[in-house]
């Protein structure tokens, strides 16, 4: 598919190592979700690239200057149940202080349309959102969330998911042309079952060990 201005698919070695062995079919639950983790962690950063900072005076060992600081208790993050608690760990990793909602949804398997049955967020003002998840199929979950959120009062959100293809960019695109959306790979097309492929099957399945 053409790029995109609010779709960024992250091109870096590491992240496309730990992507092939997510997909390996022999790769373990534990081991998968080691990746998820570590993935998750070298997401925030690209996530979070324009993150405003403060500047603050701090002393050194030798001389007074000034650095950056985060205000990490104004991000909050919010995972899509139960998948998405796969990636939250990486993202904590580095952003301890941040703050973390929940959203639960499943996928009814016959409609293939979310169903909401948890929604437990903090405040939003003036703070930045990052939903994650580790699909972005056909978008129904992603959006839905996204529109859970905006009632909310959420002004900031950004989405960050491990594999995308290109039927949920395009309808995450149409439904919230607003929020830019960070992916660790953009797959070929979904099949007729709503799977990513090549994919890498059922992602809290494989997180839990439930498969």
């Amino acid at each position: 598919m053409p790029d995109r201005p609010h779709l960024t698919v992250l091109d870096h070695p590491l992240v496309g190592d730990k992507v092939t062995r997510l997909r390996d079919h022999r790769t373990g639950h534990r081991e998968f979700r080691d990746l998820i983790r570590e993935i998750g962690a070298l997401m925030a950063y690209a996530v979070l690239r324009d993150l405003p900072a403060e500047e603050v005076e701090v002393e050194t060992p030798l001389e007074t200057t000034t650095g950056l600081r985060v205000r990490e208790e104004d991000i909050v993050l919010v995972p899509i149940l139960r998948a998405g608690l796969g990636m939250l760990e990486g993202f904590t990793a580095v952003l301890p202080g941040a703050r973390v909602g929940h959203v639960g949804l499943y996928r009814d398997h016959a409609t293939l349309q979310p169903v909401q049955y948890y929604f437990n967020v903090p405040r939003p003002a003036g703070r930045h959102f990052v939903v994650v998840d580790p699909m972005l199929g056909t978008g129904g979950s992603s959006s839905a969330t996204i529109k859970l959120l905006k009632e909310h009062g959420a002004r900031d959100i950004r989405l960050a998911v491990l594999v995308a293809c290109p039927e949920g960019v395009e309808a995450l695109e149409r439904a919230h042309p607003d929020v830019p959306v960070f992916t660790a790979a953009l797959d070929r097309e979904l099949n007729e079952n709503g799977y990513i492929l090549p994919g890498l099957g059922d992602a809290g399945d494989r997180i839990f060990g439930s498969d």
